[in-house]
């Protein structure tokens, strides 16, 4: 095998999803194996690796399946960048700027919650000092 690339388990490893998530992404057009090795076994390269871990990075942001697939869109057009007038490209740099907005906007709702739920542990761990049985000598 080329070791340009990965099989699925390698893949699921390095970026910490199950193959049953890499399988359904594949399903849902999110992704697409780059080759199939002569038994049929999903063949992926190191775009494909960094395409999983963007993917990854947009889930816990909320961004449902078309949003993602309609950005990934977006950044591969762009990426390429063959083809282009200046009207498409901007086009398609006001879609990506739309959707950067929204992950900062909920990195910052998701600093709230955590900066909430560290005062909750914060609290609960006074109270436990407060009402533990003294140490025994």
């Amino acid at each position: 095998m080329d070791d340009k690339h990965m099989q699925i388990g390698e893949v699921a490893a390095r970026t910490e999803l199950s193959l049953r998530t890499i399988r359904h992404y594949e399903e849902t057009g999110l992704v697409t194996p780059s080759a199939r090795s002569q038994g049929g076994f999903r063949l992926y390269t190191e775009s494909d690796v960094q395409r999983l871990m963007a993917i990854r990075r947009m889930k816990p942001l909320g961004f449902t399946l078309d949003q993602m697939r309609d950005l990934l869109d977006a950044t591969d057009r762009l990426d390429t960048g063959a083809d282009l007038n200046s009207d498409e490209r901007e086009a398609l740099v006001t879609r990506v700027r739309t959707y950067e907005r929204a992950a900062a906007g909920q990195v910052e709702k998701l600093r709230v919650q955590l900066t909430r739920a560290e005062d909750f542990a914060a609290t609960l761990r006074a109270r436990l000092e407060q009402n533990a049985p003294a140490a025994r000598s």
